[in-house]
């Protein structure tokens, strides 16, 4: 390899691939954990020592010149080179201490995620964790996390997913929400209540339709996209959601609308890259993870309650 011809600082390309990610040098500089005018520097360094302009600038976002787009394909390749590389380093690592990030809905990391965490800790205090609660599908080949949960089976080939114990979901209401909609004894007698959907209700409607009950989208005075936040909906009155049972019923003292109440089964898929199982602080964690979720994270709910 010619050393002489590469004339660039890698600090300056990841400053350059952060900005076009994000679109912005603010954005960048969260992201890298900088200061704006420390990443705007490097890109200017990167751009004297190449001798080209990578981006427009008195714009408010920024834009890419025709050289910045031709040379962002060859950076995105060394990125991926580089992730590879602090894989393959942390699947090496036979210690039992250090970080691992894991990711899952902010409804699990609230109610069933805790105490296996806390026992996890107890066991192998080196290891220690970083709880990423989020609803958006983390991307664990770039690293966004070391484990997620996750209730779709990834179809990437480089991952390893684990499916664990099923959650039970059905339609819950509080004591006083179905007490103020009177005697009802079928399904079809909650036409006109109150539903709290999870998302777009446009996608609820067919499936409620399907039940036995004509609900439209007026049925859906209230939406979001936060499972903790609707489980606090439902218990405060709001109305009728779907909910798993073991944390409606057993934590919250949630009631179904009717015993007989239609259930479905949710999957729940515990993942992590195939090569950072070497780790063992990851695989240890990954592995208390499925036998706590599978045989006693849901189910202490209940015992808590």
């Amino acid at each position: 390899m010619n050393w002489d011809s590469v004339s660039f600082d890698w600090n300056h390309i990841r400053a350059f691939l952060a900005t076009v990610e994000t679109g912005s040098l603010s954005a960048a500089a969260r992201a890298l954990k900088q200061t704006q005018p420390t990443l705007s520097r490097q890109i200017s360094l990167l751009e004297e020592a190449l001798q080209l302009t990578l981006f427009e600038r008195g714009t408010r976002n920024m834009r890419l010149t025709d050289a910045g787009t031709e040379l962002l394909s060859f950076v995105r390749g060394m990125a991926d080179a580089a992730t590879q590389i602090s894989r393959v380093a942390a699947g090496q690592s036979k210690a039992i201490e250090g970080s691992v990030r894991i990711t899952s809905s902010d409804a699990m990391a609230a109610y069933a995620l805790p105490p296996c965490l806390i026992s996890l800790r107890q066991n192998h205090p080196g290891i220690s964790v970083e709880l990423v609660p989020s609803n958006e599908m983390s991307d664990l080949t770039r690293r966004d996390a070391d484990i997620a949960i996750r209730h779709t089976r990834p179809e990437q080939p480089d991952l390893v997913a684990k499916r664990i114990a099923d959650i039970e979901i059905s339609l819950f209401a509080s004591k006083g929400y179905l007490a103020s909609l009177g005697s009802i004894e079928d399904l079809a007698g909650f036409t006109a209540a109150n539903f709290i959907g999870y998302g777009h209700p446009e996608r609820l409607v067919p499936q409620i339709n399907a039940m036995g009950i004509p609900v439209t989208k007026a049925n859906f005075g209230i939406t979001t996209s936060n499972g903790s936040t609707m489980y606090e909906l439902v218990r405060e009155g709001a109305g009728i959601a779907f909910l798993p049972a073991i944390v409606a019923e057993g934590r919250l003292g949630l009631r179904r609308i009717l015993q007989d109440a239609p259930v479905f089964n949710m999957e729940t898929w515990l993942v992590t890259h195939r090569e950072i199982q070497t780790s063992r602080r990851i695989r240890i964690t990954f592995d208390h993870l499925a036998q706590e979720i599978a045989q006693g994270g849901w189910s202490n709910l209940v015992a808590r309650s």
